[in-house]
């Protein structure tokens, strides 16, 4: 089992389209996945399919203690693989949390009591080194960093990559970076092409291959609470984030099952 988080401090790039879409196109190619929702935004549970505001319970109430990890799974139908969801409730759970007793281990140990149930658990945190990215980050085995090619980026990734250090030093020994994505890739920018030549000059081990396109149906899937799979299976988004879970089951040495119909 692998738990992946996909984090950036910078908002706007991509995170939670990336985490929808690539939990999406793993459970196409046969693989059980769990998808934890850690941002009070609660885009990925929406764009799942799954409605906020009908949840009883939610990550909010698995941290502080008031469900345990079982009865608040939730199955995304659209997406078919499993949901943790969030709720606006999840915005208090910093303040609640800030004296409570291991409250950066919460998830980590609440995922301990699932993981022989799926074969990968993806993390969407939040744009913000916080409490909850925290607890995403110490659960996390490896950490993907979606990143638009424009002029911040590198700057932000750099600060991302301290964090990270701070974090495997004092909190989470095994985590690791799984790798760089490009997202919203435009390659009519001069901009665009001059950053990914420098993501490919200083990182070439682990940037992935595979770039996501700027797409139209990824931007429209989210409204009908599809991920662009079960919203557009055609269009160049659905096929850059099943090439992504491709290239992830290759760097793992992970032989596809039969693609869920």
């Amino acid at each position: 089992m692998k738990i992946l988080a996909i984090a950036n401090q910078k908002g706007g790039v991509g995170k939670t389209t990336t985490a929808v879409n690539l939990a999406a196109s793993l459970a196409h190619l046969g693989k059980r996945v769990l998808l934890v929702d850690l941002d009070p935004q609660a885009n990925a549970t929406m764009g799942s399919g799954i409605d906020k505001a009908k949840l009883r319970h939610s990550v909010y109430s698995l941290l502080i203690g008031d469900s345990d990890i079982g009865q608040t799974i939730q199955p995304s139908e659209s997406g078919g693989y499993a949901v943790l969801p969030a709720s606006r409730d999840l915005a208090g759970a910093e303040v609640e949390l800030v004296d409570a007793e291991a409250r950066e281990t919460r998830l980590k140990t609440a995922l301990q009591q699932v993981a022989g149930q799926y074969d990968f658990i993806i993390l969407d945190c939040p744009p913000a080194l916080n409490l909850l990215t925290l607890n995403g980050l110490v659960a996390a085995d490896a950490v993907m960093i979606p990143m638009q090619c424009e002029y911040y980026a590198l700057e932000g990734l750099s600060d991302l990559v301290n964090t990270l250090k701070r974090i495997k030093q004092n909190l989470n020994r095994k985590i690791e970076i799984e790798g760089l994505l490009r997202t919203m890739f435009d390659p009519r920018s001069t901009l665009a092409q001059q950053v990914s030549d420098q993501l490919v000059k200083h990182f070439t081990s682990k940037l992935y291959h595979t770039v996501i396109p700027r797409n139209v149906r990824l931007a429209e899937a989210p409204s009908y609470g599809r991920p662009i799979l079960a919203y557009d299976k055609s269009s160049k988004g659905a096929q850059a984030y099943l090439a992504l879970a491709e290239e992830l089951l290759a760097r793992h040495g992970a032989q596809e099952a039969m693609p869920v119909m």
